[in-house]
């Protein structure tokens, strides 16, 4: 009896040891980070790297926010830190970069950027690597036949020739989202040019517009986007009623009527009320005269 009492007693401290060393791995073990970049050149402005960082916790992909990241230009197996960055609550990262010449290329004039995380208590360490190519987009308006075209030349920089075959997105700058002009896809001829027709006749604010050419998500290139400024566009009426004074203005622009009204109101009835008590005291001192 005394034998069977021991087994069972070294049976459950055998289990307990193995269930506190399960939970204790299932504690260690941390999540993965999944980093997503992509390289963005739009011309004659910013060059930057949009990064976005997720993880799948408990069978669901998650944003992960506040991270530390740091972005690396590898030439020659050497690490060249170009800075630091941390995601956003939406797990959103955009490091930009003062201009491409800040980055060296390799021997073949290809640019190889590394972005990396260190890892935390929650999450292991990630890395991902990016390769790309420099890449320019000449854009311009032009008129034939009172018709207005986009006119676009796609080159590689580093070799100073044309892309042939490639596909360029026309659209047009808009509040929420760009608008598609022509055909989705464009393909560049064998000058790297492309000339897209604009047929329809656009709103804009004293009649400007903002068109966009992009090369986008090319496995070489990136993205590369430039932009044409076009005086083209319908002017627009400003309906705005924002310097006015409306029902639905701010405070400092109630309507005059709210303020003028409602004060009386409120002037009158504070005059009832003052008249009534001068009253009342005229009618007690006269009821004590009387006494």
């Amino acid at each position: 009896m005394k034998s069977k009492f021991v087994a069972h007693t070294f049976f459950l401290a055998v289990l307990s040891v193995f269930v506190s060393t399960c939970s204790f791995a299932q504690k260690a073990k941390k999540d993965k980070v999944r980093l997503k970049a992509e390289y963005v050149k739009v011309m004659n402005a910013e060059v930057y790297f949009n990064i976005t960082a997720t993880a799948k916790v408990d069978n669901q992909f998650i944003n992960v926010s506040n991270i530390d990241l740091t972005v690396y230009n590898i030439v020659d197996d050497e690490e060249i830190e170009l800075g630091k960055t941390k995601t956003n609550m939406k797990g959103e990262s955009k490091f930009v970069l003062k201009s491409l010449s800040v980055l060296k290329p390799d021997s073949t004039n290809v640019y190889n950027v590394e972005i990396t995380f260190d890892g935390n208590d929650s999450f292991s360490k990630a890395s991902k690597s990016l390769s790309f190519k420099d890449a320019s987009i000449e854009a311009k308006l032009t008129t034939k036949d009172s018709i207005n075209y986009i006119t676009a030349t796609l080159k590689d920089t580093s070799k100073d020739s044309v892309i042939s075959d490639a596909y360029l997105k026309v659209q047009l700058q808009r509040l929420f989202r760009p608008l598609r002009v022509g055909p989705e896809f464009n393909t560049t001829d064998e000058t790297g040019t492309i000339i897209v027709p604009i047929k329809e006749d656009y709103p804009g604010v004293d009649g400007n517009l903002t068109f966009e050419v992009v090369l986008k998500d090319s496995d070489d290139y990136g993205t590369v986007k430039a932009l044409v400024h076009a005086p083209i566009g319908v002017p627009v009426v400003d309906e705005s009623t924002f310097d006015e004074r409306t029902m639905w203005s701010p405070r400092s622009k109630t309507p005059l009527f709210l303020l003028i009204f409602p004060n009386l109101l409120i002037l009158g009835i504070w005059g009832i009320i003052i008249y009534l008590i001068i009253n009342l005291v005229k009618l007690k001192n006269l009821k004590n005269e009387n006494n």
